[in-house]
């Protein structure tokens, strides 16, 4: 399991997504809830290292941070995972840079390269393992409206252990 450091939502839009989230379990697509909180990816690797969380502080003072749930997509291939793509403003591009550089000396042995700037998709995460035949379904379920909301916070998920710390 991988580590990583992650944006997380305000109130008003984790319960949103988590509507979502029970409207696809409620339809059968397998999705994150409850398990999960929702949150957005900024940097992942095989171990990081816990001393992050001090040099992250200079990235807090971001926050919050407005933000935009847009479309729906799906990775993967046959069986792929379904998320909303958050607007990528200059803002969170700037954000995600800066945490990025904060990160790289405690992400061990480096960072994996879907989060390198230039390569990172800004998403959360509504279902895995979404098969063709519930697609068009969870995509309908997924995609109703924009989403508006902000990022308060960021939390260092440790995968091994299944332990989120906030920073």
């Amino acid at each position: 399991m991988v580590h990583s450091i992650e944006l997380v939502f305000d109130t008003d839009t984790e319960t949103a997504i988590r509507r979502i989230c029970a409207d696809l379990a409620a339809a059968g697509v397998p999705s994150q809830a409850p398990a999960g909180r929702p949150h957005v990816t900024l940097a992942v690797a095989q171990r990081i290292d816990p001393q992050v969380d001090d040099a992250l502080t200079t990235v807090l003072e971001r926050l919050p941070l407005e933000c935009v749930l847009g479309a729906t997509v799906i990775f993967g291939r046959s069986h792929g995972v379904l998320a909303r793509l958050v607007v990528p403003t200059v803002e969170l591009l700037e954000l995600h840079a800066q945490t990025y550089r904060v990160c790289a000396p405690h992400l061990i042995p480096g960072p994996m390269p879907n989060v390198v700037p230039g390569r990172w998709t800004a998403h959360v995460t509504l279902a895995r393992r979404v098969g063709p035949a519930q697609l068009g379904r969870a995509q309908r379920i997924a995609g109703r409206g924009e989403i508006t909301g902000r990022f308060v916070g960021l939390r260092r998920w440790d995968g091994v252990s299944r332990t989120a710390y906030r920073v």
